[in-house]
């Protein structure tokens, strides 16, 4: 999908990765449609970031998600709102 949108070479050499949402590690994000075959391949946003700060959210997400025992069974859901 990022090549698609943004070509083989978004990432210039490691800057830039892609960053997508609904998170990856989420039900609703890119695997979806392998666990609901109701749901459409490719429903979800990405955008090229930098490389450091993605790694650094998907720390804190990481970290919120063992803070909270999130994600470790299939009653685990939680709302997303962005202020």
């Amino acid at each position: 999908m990022r090549k698609r949108y943004f070509g083989d070479g978004y990432g210039q050499g490691g800057k830039f990765e892609c960053d997508e949402y609904p998170f990856a590690s989420t039900y609703e994000g890119a695997a979806e449609h392998e666990w609901d075959p109701d749901a459409k391949k490719d429903n979800y946003s990405v955008l090229p970031i930098d490389a450091k700060q993605n790694g650094d959210a998907g720390l804190l997400l990481q970290g919120f998600y063992a803070k909270n025992r999130m994600l470790d069974g299939l009653e685990d859901g939680f709302i997303v709102k962005i202020t």
